[in-house]
């Protein structure tokens, strides 16, 4: 597939339209754009799982295991979307708009339209992208205080998971082990294991400017003593 292509424009336009349509519909109090979003969220991987069965060689375990952080997002955003359990939303809003969105921009697909995987690659980023934004702008969820160093700690606990199970299994999740084979922001940060020290530090600084809009109403930055502040959904 083409980076920035006709098939890869108009699927994030499309992308697009579908989530101010969902945010619209939910701002005005419908239930069903909460209901599909989850629903996609925790069919995705089963809908990737079916889009392998079409490939006709030896399908890789990082295909076949859902340890990518987009996989996790996926999970995540289903679940904190439909719970609305504080940690799994606040994971959902920053993976989503800091790392699942990367793969909306640099896909690392190797079939176009309209290929099975092609399909399954963009529901599964657009559905979470789409759920991160659809949790303030629609149900005006907002994280609890202390945030930024929560958020950092699971980007950590995530970092040395995948790390291990690379270790372990020869695999490739997170894109820890190797830069994707398509052009990323990766390529600017120097060779393994150096980038992933940027990689890192890119992420917390990405996710603190995210969780910035909302250090008016809340301490993004440490927790409020117990019975100050109300928790936040």
């Amino acid at each position: 597939m083409r980076l920035f292509g006709t098939s890869h424009s108009l699927t994030i336009i499309t992308l697009a339209a579908i989530a101010l349509i969902c945010i619209a519909s939910g701002r005005r109090g419908s239930s069903w754009p909460r209901a599909f979003l989850a629903f996609i969220c925790l069919a995705v991987f089963p809908i990737n799982q079916l889009a392998l069965m079409t490939l006709d060689f030896k399908i890789p375990l990082n295909n076949l295991l859902p340890f990518h952080l987009c996989d996790v997002a996926a999970l995540t955003a289903g679940f904190g979307i439909l719970t609305k359990k504080p940690l799994l939303c606040e994971l959902t809003y920053c993976w989503g708009l800091v790392g699942t969105i990367q793969g909306l921009i640099f896909p690392n697909l190797g079939w176009d339209f309209p290929a099975p995987m092609f399909w399954s690659f963009f529901i599964q980023h657009g559905v979470v992208v789409i759920a991160a934004l659809y949790l303030p702008l629609a149900l005006k969820w907002e994280p609890r205080a202390g945030v930024v160093p929560r958020i950092i700690l699971c980007n950590q606990a995530y970092f040395l998971f995948a790390m291990a199970i690379n270790g372990a299994l020869g695999t490739n999740f997170g894109f820890l082990a190797a830069k994707p084979e398509v052009q990323s922001p990766l390529d600017h940060m120097g060779d393994w294991p150096v980038y992933l020290i940027w990689l890192q530090i890119l992420a917390a600084v990405l996710m603190t400017f995210l969780l910035l809009p909302f250090r008016k109403t809340i301490n993004i930055w440490r927790p409020c003593r117990i019975g100050v502040s109300p928790t936040h959904e």
